[in-house]
Parts: C-alpha cells; sequence; structure tokens
C-alpha cells in the first residue's frame, strides 16, 4: 500500500542545456550570455580517456543525474507517484516517461544540477504556481534544499509532507524602444542586469524610480552597467558587485552598480511597489539585457529599460530545519565562528 503525498506528479528537470539566444538580430556571443555546452564545455565536465588518460575516471555529470533521478523515481514509487522527465533533458539510457512543463500537469519539480538548474527550472513553471525541489549536483547549489547524500532521507520527508514552501518574488522586465514600437518583456527569479555590450568600456546611463505613474530620478552614473535584483538574487551576481545580503522574505528591489566610476555611488534598496527604469544616454553602441543569466536581449540608446516586482511567485521546496542564515554561513561561509583556540 502507497504513502499518501499530495506531490503524485513530479517532473524532473536536469542541467546541462543550452541557454536562450538573443531575442534580436545580435550574435549570441554577447557577453552575459552562457555558451551552450556545445561550444563551450562545462567547466565540472570529465575529460575523455582518450584525451587524459587516468586509471580511475570520474563519473560524469549525465551518470550523476542518472543516478539521483533512479533514486527519486524509487522514493516516489513508495508514495504512488509518479516520476518523469523534461522531453529535451532525458539521459536517453533512462527509458523514463517524459513530460512536458508547458502542458502537462505537475504538482512538483525537482531541479538536479546547481542554482543555474534551479532558475531555468523555476522560469520554465513561473504561471503554474508549481514547487521546485533543488538537488545540488553543481558546485554552490545556494538555492537548492538537498545535496546528493540526503537524498533519501530528504525526497520522503518532502513526499510526506515534512516540508516548508517559500515563495520568492520575481521580477518583470520590459524593453520599451525609443520613438515607440513593442515592447519586450521578461520574468527572472534572481537579476536583470543592463549592461554594454561588446567592447569593454563604461556606459552611462540614467535611473529613475516611482509608483503609480509618476517617477523620480535617482542619478545618472557611467560604469560597466547595473544589476537589478530579487532579495533572493541578493546573494548572486549582485553580491559580487557589492551589493547588500538582503533576507529573502523581504519585498524590496535592489539596485547594485557594476564597477561605477565615481566614488559617490552606492547599492540601493528600494520598496517593492517601486518600478526602476534605466536608460542609457551614451549616443552610440548597442547594449544588451541579460535575465537570470540566461536569456538575454540587446537594445539601442536611449531605449527605456523598466523593471518591477512581478505577480509571478517562484515556490522554493525546504526541510524545516534549513533556513537562510544558516545557508550563508555553510555555502558563502558569512559570519563563521573562529575556530576555539584561534
Amino acid at each position: 500500500m502507497s504513502r499518501s503525498t499530495p506531490f503524485k506528479r513530479i517532473a524532473v528537470v536536469g542541467r546541462g542545456l543550452p541557454v536562450a539566444a538573443p531575442s534580436d538580430e545580435t550574435s549570441a556571443e554577447q557577453p552575459g550570455l552562457l555558451p551552450s555546452p556545445a561550444a563551450a564545455p562545462s567547466p565540472t565536465a570529465v575529460p575523455s580517456p582518450a584525451a587524459t588518460p587516468s586509471p580511475a575516471a570520474a563519473p560524469s555529470p549525465s551518470a550523476d543525474i542518472a543516478t539521483a533521478y533512479r533514486r527519486i523515481a524509487s522514493i516516489a514509487e513508495e508514495f504512488g507517484s509518479v516520476v518523469a522527465v523534461e522531453e529535451s533533458f532525458v539521459p536517453r539510457a533512462l527509458d523514463a516517461p517524459v513530460v512536458d512543463l508547458a502542458s502537462d500537469p505537475v504538482d512538483l519539480v525537482v531541479s538536479l544540477g546547481g542554482d543555474g538548474t534551479l532558475l531555468r527550472a523555476a522560469r520554465a513553471v513561473f504561471d503554474r504556481d508549481v514547487p521546485i525541489l533543488g538537488v545540488n549536483l553543481g558546485r554552490l547549489g545556494f538555492l537548492t534544499a538537498l545535496s546528493p547524500g540526503g537524498i533519501g532521507d530528504g525526497v520522503r520527508r518532502i513526499l510526506g509532507g515534512d516540508h516548508l514552501i517559500e515563495d520568492r518574488v520575481t521580477l518583470e522586465a520590459e524593453i520599451r524602444p525609443h520613438g515607440g514600437g513593442s515592447a519586450r518583456r521578461f520574468t527572472a527569479l534572481n537579476d536583470v542586469v543592463v549592461h554594454k555590450a561588446g567592447a569593454a568600456r563604461v556606459v552611462r546611463l540614467d535611473l529613475w524610480a516611482g509608483s503609480d505613474g509618476r517617477q523620480t530620478e535617482i542619478g545618472s552614473f557611467s560604469g560597466d552597467g547595473v544589476i537589478l535584483s530579487t532579495p533572493t538574487g541578493s546573494t548572486a551576481y549582485s553580491l559580487s558587485a557589492g551589493g547588500p545580503i538582503v533576507a529573502p522574505e523581504l519585498d524590496c528591489l535592489l539596485v547594485t552598480p557594476i564597477l561605477p566610476h565615481t566614488l559617490a555611488v552606492r547599492p540601493l534598496v528600494v520598496p517593492g511597489a517601486e518600478t526602476i527604469a534605466v536608460t542609457v544616454l551614451d549616443r552610440s553602441g548597442r547594449l544588451f539585457l541579460t535575465v537570470d543569466g540566461q536569456e538575454g536581449a540587446s537594445f539601442g540608446s536611449h531605449d527605456r529599460v523598466s523593471v518591477r516586482i512581478g505577480e509571478a511567485k517562484a515556490r522554493l521546496v525546504r526541510l524545516p530545519e534549513h533556513s537562510f542564515f544558516a545557508t550563508l554561513r555553510q555555502k558563502l561561509n558569512w559570519a563563521v565562528r573562529p575556530a576555539t583556540g584561534s
């Protein structure tokens, strides 16, 4: 007799897929887009024995994913749940049922990989109110809930109801062409980045903030660009650029300049009701908008980028004893106590 669980239809998403190409005529080689595995092998990929002989080759990422999938499917069977894999992801040797995340009914999405895989999974179900469980098979895995060694106990507990679901805010970004035309829209869980495309040079940006159609100028600066992020994204690119760490349950938006060419510009935290507008004051060259490091679009000078808190939520599953601050200590070494006697 199977045990009861609300997650009867489980979809598994894996890492290692190409990212989306730019949405207009510009090249996919623009900075900010992640290279596809075909063009640039992942740093975690294992060299083939023919190229680098080794007496004991490490398991490949696909082998890790296949092992994790089989473990999850075996546990799910105890609960009477069905586990299927995303069609474009399947390690073909699995002989697993396939699911279409865009149309098939799903109760839980499990991402097997790192934070990039979880972001891609979240982006696939933004409009479907489906919880996402992250299993870290990557390097950092800040957003993931389980390690490979914790799959057995963790999945059983989660399917049995011993879990929490955190609703994380998203961003809605819009590129509106100067002089009119159709706007292009994007949704992000971590961040939206405005930066220069092509040659390495600073760009001059003008920033505005407001709500209810009324905007106030924040100011302008020259630099490499600006990161607009959610609290969830505060521990990603924004942190690397000197932005603050923000607890993920807060309703706010972060504005983090990238290498500003001035001593007078610092990161900002603005209320979630505000819309941030960015225009580029340089007259020449193309700019780039990168969304969660996975999707991108180029735009021209004097086009307007607007970013606000989105209506969609990303629902992340975690175990009750896990916390944001514990994850900061464990994965980013934040405020770790010195060893006794040191």
